[in-house]
């Protein structure tokens, strides 16, 4: 009879730390239901009418205004230019909300800004854009005292480069000359806007608070080195404000601006969403209007062009979308996503292509498209996702093909686990090659990609948690199955082992403070489980050879005896024959 080879001994030993075959039948189903039903309530969450208290008034103060919101267009292509056709669009969509307006540059055909407003009784915080380039700055002066000019009147003041001081492009000295300069040819109200930290560290340089009419301030709390949750957040700025007062008390301070994002990555506690940007807005202008703050907003419309630079972020600050429609109203509930049921449809959809293709009996049908209702919903919420992130085609097709792998994969695990549970495929110990362990360990590659960009270079990107829940979830279960016997590759545990790491890094910055820091944690988690498995078959590997050994030396000193036995027997004098 063949003697049974080690790696039979560990699988057998390993079967036994398991749990029972009926209690792991009954964990995945359980896990299965519960992961269908949190996805569709998921969606069914973003639906939801929130109330909140209703803003003062209709009407808003003012708002900073960039025209670039359309796809592909950006400032900093060469020759951007906006027309004043689509300048007087703009205003008048947003003068049916907003007094004021203002503006960053005089440039690409921003100076008509002020006789646009003028025509739909709008104010202009008219801006300059300032820089290291001298030539630059000088053609902006020029320009903004010709158009202060030929705009009495429609001015309210003029702000005189932007967080300048911030990108370390001008000296104090020749911002206060550039200062001088305007509000001497204008005769103005002037002012420079910066972050109040760099107001804190440059007011008495070269006399700048001096030079200005009154100080402009940004406070942004998502921004803030401490993020601020937005449930604190008006509290923040309010603290800020009255400090900037003691700062300056023969100084006006104006709020330059301040707001909310309603897409993009959570920092800490602040989380970006489109009923969060609500909130805080209706309470700050609450604020604004009970304290008598002046004030600006950021901003009227959402730029995509942004997004290249801060990250799914930076593009959804806008009040207005991109298409130039209110993103929520200033009174009543405000909804997270008004078409949530398209998730719903996106989980039927493919919960149908699962059970068609699920194979087996009803049974096992009816649990694969329960696995497909869970599927579904994730990936129509990573759909979403890279609707808001992704900029330019290079993106849509490197997630497209994401998204078709995820899908493959979560079709290949769940007729696994559906024929698992159905107790209709006892004859195969192990998955097919899009649940195996080499497709696992592409997916894990992925990962290890992903988190060495969260730790390297994170602070604008996304956690991509939709996309990689589906296989991490189903992978991990089919492990637990018994269908697949784990990693058992060097190189796929060091990435297991990075991802682990990466796990307790993410958790470290991000305090551990939002939802998303501990779903990413979890689909890092998921997905290095076969890793224990791995490490577990490894192990019990290393017992079965010992204890083989052991067996074999053990029988080898039985026949040793045995010889000794006989030969003693056949010694003269014990009943053997002699020599």
């Amino acid at each position: 009879m063949p003697r049974p080879s080690p790696h039979a001994y560990a699988w057998e030993l390993m079967r036994a730390w398991t749990f029972p075959i009926r209690m792991r039948r009954l964990i995945v189903l359980a896990v299965m239901l519960v992961a269908a039903l949190a996805s569709l309530g998921y969606w069914a969450w973003l639906g939801r009418p929130v109330s909140m208290p209703d803003a003062p008034s209709a009407r808003v103060a003012c708002v900073s205004y960039t025209p670039f919101r359309r796809p592909g267009e950006s400032p900093d292509q060469p020759g951007a230019f906006v027309s004043p056709r689509r300048i007087a669009h703009d205003l008048k969509r947003l003068s049916t909300r907003f007094d004021c307006v203002r503006t960053y540059a005089q440039g690409m055909g921003l100076s008509a800004v002020p006789r646009i407003a003028r025509r739909f009784g709008m104010k202009v915080l008219m801006g300059v854009w300032l820089s290291d380039d001298r030539q630059a700055n000088a053609s902006e002066v020029r320009q903004a005292i010709g158009t202060a000019h030929a705009n009495p009147g429609a001015i309210r003041a003029i702000v005189v480069g932007n967080e300048v001081l911030m990108r370390g492009e001008l000296s104090p000295g020749r911002l206060v000359a550039y200062i001088d300069q305007v509000h001497r040819a204008t005769g103005l109200p002037v002012t420079y806007a910066d972050g109040w930290t760099l107001w804190q560290q440059y007011a008495h340089e070269a006399g700048l608070v001096h030079a200005v009419s009154f100080v402009t301030v940004h406070i942004l709390p998502y921004w803030d080195t401490d993020p601020v949750p937005v449930n604190r957040a008006v509290h923040y700025v309010a603290a800020i404000y009255a400090r900037m007062q003691q700062a300056f008390p023969n100084k006006r301070i104006l709020i330059g601006e301040t707001g909310w994002p309603s897409e993009g990555k959570p920092r800490r506690g602040a989380v970006p969403s489109r009923v969060s940007e609500a909130r805080y807005v209706r309470r700050f202008l609450r604020f604004a209007d009970a304290h008598d703050v002046s004030y600006n907003l950021i901003e009227s419309f959402d730029q995509p062009w942004k997004r290249g630079l801060e990250g799914t972020v930076g593009g959804y600050w806008g009040l207005f979308d991109s298409h130039a429609d209110p993103k929520f109203p200033l009174k009543g509930p405000v909804v997270e996503v008004a078409r949530w049921w398209q998730g719903w449809l996106g989980a039927a959809v493919v919960a149908l292509i699962f059970a068609a293709l699920g194979g087996g009996g009803l049974r096992q049908r009816t649990l694969a498209a329960l696995a497909g209702l869970t599927t579904g919903a994730a990936l129509a919420a990573s759909i979403r996702q890279m609707g808001h992130a992704f900029v330019g085609p290079w993106p849509w097709l490197l997630g497209g093909v994401a998204l078709l792998a995820a899908l493959a994969t979560a079709l290949a695990t769940a007729r696994e686990l559906a024929a698992w549970c159905s107790n209709a495929a006892r004859g195969h110990r192990h998955a097919p090659w899009l649940a195996s362990p080499q497709a696992h360990a592409l997916w894990l590659l992925a990962l290890s990609y992903v988190n060495l960009l969260l730790v390297f270079d994170g602070r604008y990107r996304d956690y991509p948690i939709a996309l990689f829940i589906v296989p991490a979830l189903w992978l991990a279960l089919c492990t637990l199955a018994g269908r697949s016997r784990g990693l058992d590759r060097v190189e796929t545990r060091l990435m297991a082992a990075f991802a682990a790491l990466s796990m307790v890094v993410v958790l470290w910055r991000g305090h551990g403070a939002n939802a998303e820091v501990w779903m990413w944690a979890l689909c890092n988690g998921l997905m290095i489980s076969p890793w224990c498995a791995g490490y577990r078959a490894d192990l019990a590997t290393r017992q079965a050879k010992h204890a083989q050994q052991h067996r074999h030396r053990a029988g080898l000193g039985v026949v040793e005896h045995h010889r000794h036995d006989a030969a003693d027997s056949r010694q003269p004098g014990n009943g053997g024959a002699a020599p």
